[in-house]
């Protein structure tokens, strides 16, 4: 019998996966799964790039609304609720149709899980504030001196995986790169095509800014208002997530619009480059330089590399 097929459109934030996710799913009778670290939180829209709700009303949509604010998003986390969705998606005939820039979750799925390092609430609340007071280098360099191995593969300013993998080491006693050496586990065997969308990134740079423009004009700052108000201040700041931060800023009164939109672009290409790199060294895939080709062309590249 062979192997379920599973699509996965991955790549730089920016490049236009989900709009090709979205054809490329109505294209081959296929359900789209969400890969996004952020997208999987439900109350987050219009800063995390979503489908829109009528793209998501024209076929069936996975784990876009998997977590609430204030849940613990982890890679393992989504590995397991998505190996389930692409079952049930398998088992009608349909094809999953992965889309994300997140590669480790991706990577969870398609090379297995290891065992999960521990997690202790205290001593990340107190990694965070230190992180605050000293700044997420002085952490960095902690790091180093801890988990070489893992300090050298996290940019200095991945504030997140900085102070995780100081959790780690801390409350386990083994650095975090110990953990991932251990031999993974749960792999999803299937026929695995993944396409990654690139731009070259002076390309890459309009692309960031027009899409930065059309958050804060289509209702960031509203978004992030109502969220404030329900009281989910602390879970979202926890997130340190990309625009959701500058417009909480400008919201303060500690930024003003252009600057808040300038910080959001800057921060975005951080995360593009890091995001650049990791698929280029991490994932074997067909790349579709959206740059080189036609917009009505990117769709049947896309179907083309399925059939090879």
């Amino acid at each position: 019998m062979n192997p379920p097929r599973i699509v996965a459109i991955v790549g730089a934030t920016a490049t236009g996966k989900t709009e090709l996710g979205e054809a490329l799913a109505a294209a081959i009778g296929g359900e789209v799964v969400c890969a996004d670290a952020r997208q999987v939180f439900r109350e987050l829209e219009i800063g995390t790039g979503k489908p829109t709700s009528r793209q998501r009303a024209a076929l069936p949509h996975h784990l876009f609304d998997a977590l609430a604010l204030g849940e613990h998003a982890s890679a393992g986390g989504w590995a397991e609720r998505a190996r389930d969705a692409c079952a049930a998606i398998g088992a009608r005939g349909r094809t999953p149709v992965l889309v994300g820039g997140s590669g480790m979750y991706l990577a969870s799925l398609m090379r297995g899980l290891h065992d999960a390092p521990p997690h202790d609430p205290p001593t990340r609340a107190r990694l965070e504030t230190e992180a605050l007071e000293r700044g997420i280098a002085a952490l960095h360099a902690r790091l180093a001196a801890l988990d070489p191995a893992t300090a050298r593969r996290l940019p200095a300013r991945d504030h997140q995986r900085i102070v995780r993998a100081l959790e780690v080491a801390e409350v386990s006693g083994r650095p975090l790169s110990w953990w991932h050496a251990q031999e993974a586990r749960d792999a999803l065997a299937a026929d695995w095509r993944v396409l990654e969308v690139t731009c070259p990134p002076r390309a890459l740079l309009p692309r960031i800014a027009q899409r930065t423009r059309a958050m804060f004009a289509g209702g960031l700052v509203e978004e992030t208002r109502a969220l404030l108000a329900r009281g989910l201040a602390a879970p979202l700041s926890a997130l340190h997530a990309i625009g959701y931060d500058e417009a909480a800023a400008l919201l303060a009164g500690t930024l003003d619009t252009a600057a808040a939109e300038e910080r959001t672009n800057l921060r975005t290409r951080q995360l593009a480059k890091r995001q650049r790199t990791w698929f280029r060294h991490q994932v074997a895939a067909v790349r579709l330089d959206l740059h080189a080709l036609e917009p009505q062309s990117v769709l049947a590249a896309a179907r083309a590399a399925l059939t090879v």
